[in-house]
C-alpha cells in the first residue's frame, strides 16, 4: 500500500504539494487528474524517491521510501520527461537497469522487444517521440516493479500502440498484483484503465473515489417543463451548471441517479432524460467550484 500523509514539497516560496494525504491500495490502477501545476509530477517524483518532502511522509507498505534502496528497488517511473544515458542503446539500458533492479527479466524484456520492433541496437536519441516512449515503458515492464509510476505515459503514442500498452498495463495487474498510478491529462485514457480517481488542484487532493462512483455520483439532466420551472424551486439538489435551449433546460447536478430523478419527476416535467457524466465532464465541473473556469481563459 502507498501512503503520502500530510505531504508537503516546496520549491521556493510555491507549495507543489501542500499538506497532502492519499492512500492507494495494492493492485489498483490509480489516475492523477489537473491543472497544469495542480502538483501531479511533483508527487510522482516524490512518491518515487527523487524529490524529499519538506515534512510529512511517503511510504510503501509502511517504510519511508526515501533513501531506501531496497524500497526504491520495487518502484519504477516513467517521468513525463524522458531520460535515457547519452548514447545509449536499448540493450546497454536494459543492461544498465538489469544491475539496479532485481526483479528485471530478461525473458520479459525479449518479449517486448517483439512485440514492439523499434530497434534494440539503435541509439536510443536517434528515435523518435513516439518511440522513445515505447523504449520506456518495455524498460520499465522488463523491471517488474511492484509499483508503477506513469507520468503521461501515452504520450506520443499512436493508437494501435496505445491499446497495446494499455492490455499490458492491465495484465502486469492482473497476474502480479501490480499498482499503477497515471498522471495524464488525456482523461478519456484514465477512464479506461484506471478504477480509481484524484483530482489534484494547487498541491491538494479535492477529489478522491473509485471511479465508478465518481461517474455515478454526478448526473446530466435534460428536462422541460411547462409552465417554465424556476429554478430556485429546486433547493433539493445540488446544481453545478446550467443551460436553456427554448423549453429545454441542461443541468449538471450533484448527486445519485436514484435520488435525482424521483425529486425532479415530482415536478411534472413533460420530459426529463439523465445520463452519468464523462470523467472530462466531472473534472471540468469540479474545477469550477473551485474557481478554474475555461470559460475565462482567453485565447
Amino acid at each position: 500500500m502507498i501512503q503520502a500523509t500530510g505531504l508537503v514539497k516546496k520549491f521556493d516560496d510555491y507549495a507543489a504539494l501542500d499538506h497532502l494525504d492519499l492512500e492507494i491500495k495494492k493492485a489498483s490502477v490509480y489516475g492523477l487528474v489537473g491543472t497544469n501545476g495542480a502538483g501531479k509530477s511533483t508527487l510522482l517524483r516524490t512518491i518515487a524517491g527523487i524529490y524529499q518532502a519538506d515534512s510529512g511522509m511517503v511510504s510503501l507498505d509502511g517504510v519511508d521510501v526515501y533513501e531506501q534502496v531496497n524500497i526504491k528497488s520495487r518502484i519504477f517511473l516513467v517521468a513525463d520527461d524522458l531520460y535515457f544515458l547519452p548514447g545509449a542503446t536499448l540493450t546497454e539500458m536494459a543492461k544498465f537497469y538489469s544491475v539496479l533492479y532485481p526483479s528485471w527479466s530478461w525473458e520479459k524484456y525479449q518479449k517486448l522487444c517483439q512485440a514492439f520492433p523499434i530497434g534494440d541496437k539503435k541509439k536510443i536519441n536517434t528515435f523518435s517521440k513516439g518511440m522513445k516512449r515505447q523504449a520506456a515503458i518495455i524498460l520499465a515492464l522488463s523491471v517488474q516493479p511492484e509499483l508503477l509510476l506513469l507520468d503521461e505515459a501515452f504520450d506520443g503514442l499512436d493508437p494501435v500502440i496505445r491499446l497495446a500498452v494499455r492490455k499490458l498495463i492491465a495484465d502486469e495487474v492482473a497476474s502480479r498484483e501490480m499498482t499503477v498510478i497515471i498522471s495524464s491529462h488525456n482523461l478519456r485514457e484514465l477512464e479506461d484503465l484506471c478504477d480509481h480517481v484524484a483530482i489534484l488542484h494547487q498541491g491538494k487532493l479535492l477529489l478522491e473515489k473509485e471511479l465508478d462512483d465518481l461517474r455515478l455520483g454526478f448526473c446530466k439532466i435534460q428536462a422541460a417543463f411547462k409552465p417554465a420551472l424556476d429554478l430556485s424551486q429546486l433547493s433539493q439538489i445540488e446544481i453545478l451548471h446550467q443551460e436553456s435551449q427554448g423549453s429545454v433546460i441542461q443541468l449538471i447536478v450533484r448527486g445519485n441517479r436514484e435520488d435525482v430523478v424521483p425529486y425532479l419527476e415530482s415536478f411534472k416535467p413533460l420530459i426529463l432524460d439523465c445520463v452519468p457524466l464523462t470523467l472530462e465532464e466531472v473534472f471540468i465541473h469540479e474545477m469550477e467550484v473551485v474557481g478554474y473556469d475555461y470559460n475565462n481563459i482567453l485565447f
